[in-house]
């Protein structure tokens, strides 16, 4: 079955279990970008408990704008707060040394688009966690979709993080168990910097 879902920023493991059992995977483009979504938001699990990270952007006069269209605000240091706050994050993470350079240049090229941006950071994880898809951008919005394409561009939402997904995601060990019961669904970077290279199996076997 395909896949039809919104970009994310620093997507969630659902995310990427969606992802591999998915043949291809078509990012939406062209939907009016809508407001406090992953779409440019992430969540990790930080000392103080669980962090959002959001990325500012211009979203325009009219208040209705084409995700695509969607471009990155830089009036604050926003890439430099992120990456302090990841490395702050996860510096004592079992596998954090291996994986921290490789997220280094997203904090350091500014894009312009979000979707670019997102884009980026997909295709580098997906390097990280030796997934092979085709990915690709909807021509249109998608109105109709097939039945044989899995929509998930309104669910993977935060706002439904403690639904089905919070009793269906195996618990691993996190950076801060010792303070923290076990947080599902963090960032896609959490269970990297935890797990390293049995971060693809998890996502298989969940």
């Amino acid at each position: 079955m395909d896949l039809l879902v919104s970009t994310a920023y620093l997507p969630n493991i659902n995310f990427f279990e969606e992802i591999l059992r998915s043949e291809k995977i078509f990012i939406e483009k062209y939907e009016n970008f809508p407001k406090q979504t992953y779409r440019n938001r992430t969540y990790i699990l930080s000392a103080n408990g669980v962090m959002p990270l959001v990325v500012p952007v211009n979203k325009g006069r009219s208040g209705k704008i084409l995700t695509k269209d969607i471009t990155l605000n830089y009036d604050e240091n926003w890439q430099k707060q992120h990456f302090r706050s990841i490395m702050s994050a996860y510096k004592s993470a079992p596998f954090y040394d291996f994986f921290i350079d490789e997220f280094l240049i997203f904090f350091e090229k500014k894009y312009k688009f979000l979707i670019d941006f997102n884009f980026d950071i997909l295709l580098k994880i997906n390097k990280l966690l030796h997934i092979e898809k085709e990915i690709g951008f909807t021509d249109e919005f998608v109105k109709n979709v097939d039945i044989n394409t899995k929509d998930l561009r309104f669910s993977l939402n935060f706002k439904n993080f403690d639904k089905q997904i919070i009793t269906s995601q195996k618990p691993y060990i996190q950076v801060f168990a010792d303070r923290f019961d076990f947080v599902p669904n963090m960032s896609i970077i959490d269970l990297i910097f935890n797990l390293g290279p049995e971060a693809r199996t998890y996502l298989l076997t969940n």
